[in-house]
């Protein structure tokens, strides 16, 4: 996706850049949804793929779900970060992903893991919702873009870019 928005803003087609950013977001969802479905119906027999203890087959059952939001997560907010740093943004990125997973997401994992003693569910818990935050703000900054403010940008850096080169022969 970062090769994809960033040749559309370069070569001056905010449209197909935004068009671009909505379709991938799409079919990522509907993958990740797909196997979150898939995942959830077959959580009682996923683990037997690995062991045939029974209790690791009921914990691996009833974390299931975790993986689920997870997969959805992960499906779509790298897909955002990859908009983002294709648009120029990787400050920004770094930014949000610090803050969500250093400062919101370990912090509320380790609170309900150890403090409400919910485990590894607490931990999961709290870096989903690290997860969850990072891509509300990558989702609610990208689809507020203006891609064609974006393209004046992108040509901007290739003219400094340009002539740094020709000074450079």
């Amino acid at each position: 996706m970062i090769v994809r928005v960033s040749n559309e803003l370069g070569a001056g087609n905010p449209k197909s850049a935004a068009f671009s950013v909505i379709i991938v977001n799409i079919y990522s969802l509907i993958t990740c949804v797909i196997l979150a479905i898939i995942i959830m119906v077959c959580r009682d027999y996923l683990s037997y793929a690995f062991t045939e203890g029974e209790k690791v087959s009921a914990a691996v059952s009833d974390l299931c779900p975790l993986l689920a939001v997870t997969l959805i997560l992960n499906g779509i907010q790298p897909v955002l970060s990859g908009v983002a740093v294709g648009c120029g943004w990787q400050t920004f990125v770094a930014k949000v992903n610090v803050g969500c997973y250093y400062i919101i997401g370990i912090p509320l994992g380790a609170l309900f893991g150890f403090y409400f003693k919910y485990d590894a569910k607490g931990i999961w818990t709290g870096m989903i919702c690290g997860t969850l935050i990072q891509t509300v703000i990558l989702a609610w900054v990208t689809f507020r873009t203006d891609w064609t403010k974006e393209v004046e940008e992108a040509s901007k850096r290739l003219d400094i870019w340009s002539n740094k080169k020709a000074e450079v022969i």
